[in-house]
């Protein structure tokens, strides 16, 4: 069903990086079949909020966002669709402002389903439970060059039941995109004119399980697609790194040395309780590893605070190991209950004693970044420099993610998209300031 006035749509995206790209794969459901994109959410005729569940705070937040959506556009069509009713089996009740609410499979059918509300005002719910031996659902995805960088999800579900986490509920078990359709993708993306692509997946490292694959033979593909410069891994479990996945991806010239090893605590009777399948030790051997195969390797993280049962000890210790292992950047965030997770039913940590926590966390992890940063000066990297912002300065990121901007000057063009060699002069906490090497331009790659 097509319809004659095109009906226009915003998008709010709450959660990770695979939500965003599935925001991406929605939208161009929604432009085939017949509506416009909008980036006012006031001249929106239909407004859908993609939804995070991963904590009991990330509830909370869509939750908002579907009130506000309802309470700021009261004539406007409300969806919600994503993890967090996948699930709740309470959420209609719960949020009766939501004229349509969906899951996490099928989302394919969400533009129908609209077209389906607009006609009849009946109100719509479509939650497909997931079955054990489910196949990675194929979404249609067309690139619209918004960013410089794309991500391209290639993996979804988990089978770990970490003990704070619903994600294998909300998403299912372990599932691969399958390569071939993976390298159509990345074909496309090359074409559009994307340079740098960011491979993520709810459990990344899982990639390929169920083809007899890994993760690697997905990198290896993506690096031989022309166009594609750059290859940037999201977040990956670091137990399922093996030391024969080094030797393949070190080979891979192209794949950005960041590797963004979730560690969620350092403390190992903390790791335990939270049912993590490795110890400090393990992962802080990890790292020294990757560092022998990818020398100039960044190192970025997760780490939770305030989980249940943790004491000043358990807390000092995941201080004391975030510090030894040298984090480049850490995002920290308080535990939040989970209703449905064995860990919500533990001996909670007051909030004061947690909010204290996150605070001495967040402050060490400053501190590491702006050694990390210091320690660039003198360096002389390759910058994809992207999307202008400054009046002042062109900015971009080395293959480590560090933020470098350049001082426009003379420098009038723009330099979107493309890759220059700038070494680095001046440090100023989270970002690098330097000099394109060769002011003609004709060091791009």
């Amino acid at each position: 069903m097509m319809i004659q006035d095109k009906n226009k749509i915003f998008f709010i995206t709450l959660g990770c990086k695979v939500n965003q790209y599935e925001t991406e794969c929605m939208k161009s459901n929604f432009i085939s079949a017949g509506f416009s994109v909008t980036d006012d959410k006031n001249n929106a005729d239909v407004i859908l909020i993609n939804s995070c569940t991963v904590t009991g705070s990330g509830d909370s937040k869509s939750l908002y966002a579907v009130r506000k959506a309802r309470n700021d556009n009261p004539d406007s069509v409300i969806v919600l669709t994503g993890c967090l009713p996948q699930t709740d089996n309470d959420i209609c009740s719960k949020i009766p402002e939501a004229d349509i609410i969906t899951g996490t499979k099928e989302r394919k059918n969400i533009p129908r389903l609209v077209l389906e509300f607009i006609e009849n005002k009946n109100k719509i719910t479509e939650i497909i439970p997931y079955e054990k031996n489910d196949i990675f659902e194929v979404t249609e995805y067309k690139s619209s060059f918004s960013h410089t960088r794309a991500f391209v999800k290639i993996q979804d579900g988990c089978n770990c039941f970490c003990s704070y986490c619903i994600i294998p509920y909300a998403r299912g078990r372990c599932r691969s995109k399958p390569i071939d359709v993976l390298e159509k993708e990345i074909i496309m993306l090359a074409e559009s004119g994307h340079k740098e692509i960011v491979l993520v997946g709810i459990n990344l490292a899982f990639y390929g399980m169920e083809y007899n694959m890994r993760l690697a033979d997905a990198v290896e593909m993506c690096s031989k697609i022309k166009g594609i410069e750059r290859i940037r891994l999201g977040s990956i479990e670091p137990e399922m790194i093996l030391d024969d996945d080094l030797e393949r991806l070190s080979k891979i010239d192209i794949l950005c040395p960041q590797f963004h090893l979730s560690l969620q605590s350092g403390c190992g009777r903390t790791l335990k309780a939270m049912n993590r399948r490795y110890t400090p030790d393990e992962y802080y051997s990890l790292t020294r590893k990757i560092l022998e195969y990818f020398p100039d390797a960044s190192f970025t993280t997760d780490i939770m605070v305030g989980f249940p049962e943790e004491t000043d000890s358990d807390f000092e210790e995941s201080l004391a190991f975030a510090e030894k292992t040298g984090f480049a950047k850490i995002h920290v965030f308080q535990y939040s209950p989970r209703k449905g997770t064995p860990a919500a039913k533990m001996i909670q940590i007051p909030k004061k004693l947690k909010e204290n926590r996150a605070d001495r966390m967040k402050a060490l992890g400053e501190k590491l970044h702006s050694q990390y940063i210091q320690k660039q000066i003198g360096r002389t990297v390759p910058v994809l420099f992207e999307k202008e912002n400054s009046s002042e300065y062109h900015h971009g990121y080395a293959p480590d993610y560090t933020l470098v901007k350049v001082l426009k000057g003379n420098i009038e063009k723009d330099l979107r998209n493309q890759i220059f060699y700038v070494t680095i002069e001046e440090s100023h906490g989270d970002y690098c300031i330097g000099k394109i090497k060769d002011h003609d331009f004709c060091s791009s790659l």
